[in-house]
């Protein structure tokens, strides 16, 4: 994330509690854990519950962020529960450049937060570093969420057109992104917040 405006954005919100920080994996990540296997990267990992959660089913998990503070949350947590994960801290923007390959990446939340110029440097790095008929899921917030709080709301069509060189997308499924049970009444909508869960394949 180049925006230095987005960082202190984040760096602010893990100084407290952050809405989505809700102390373990996403339940729509949950489901479709048989999906991503081998070697995983948790792009925007945050304070890791999704890339501890992976590794607990015996995946290798590289956890990135570049906020510095939950990656050390994550590497505590890993400690305490006994399990390894490898924490990175660094910029989801530059993936282009790293010589590593893996055979899943998760993105729980981070997607949303770029804007339509970076959105394609994002989604070329994604591919760079994901092995031939490895897969994507992502998590991300649906335009289905009335306009409020949190994030950018993301229509199916411009998943479709972000992901549409190099990629065959398998699903786009409309899910719930668990937040904490303690946001104020009318944070987000009753049923809500509205997501789309994103299955893809690098081809």
């Amino acid at each position: 994330m180049s925006d230095p405006t987005g960082k202190r954005k984040f760096r602010g919100a893990y100084k407290g509690h952050p809405p989505w920080d809700i102390s373990g994996p996403q339940p729509a990540l949950r489901e479709i854990a048989d999906q991503l296997t081998g070697k995983l990267l948790d792009a925007g990992c945050g304070t890791g519950e999704n890339a501890l959660y992976f590794a607990s089913l015996g995946r290798v998990v590289v956890a990135l962020d570049f906020v510095q503070q939950p990656l050390k949350q994550a590497a505590i947590k890993a400690k305490e529960r006994g399990l390894t994960l490898e924490t990175r801290q660094g910029d989801a923007l530059q993936l282009a450049s790293w010589n590593d390959q893996f055979d899943g990446i998760l993105d729980s939340g981070l997607f949303h937060t770029f804007s339509d110029e970076h959105r394609p440097r994002y989604v070329q790095g994604l591919w760079h570093v994901l092995r031939p008929q490895g897969r994507i899921a992502l998590l991300c917030m649906s335009d289905r969420e009335p306009a409020g709080n949190g994030p950018r709301r993301v229509s199916q069509s411009e998943l479709k057109a972000c992901f549409q060189q190099g990629w065959h997308i398998d699903s786009i499924t409309p899910v719930i992104f668990q937040v904490r049970d303690d946001l104020p009444t009318g944070y987000f909508s009753p049923e809500g917040p509205h997501a789309w869960r994103m299955l893809a394949t690098r081809i």
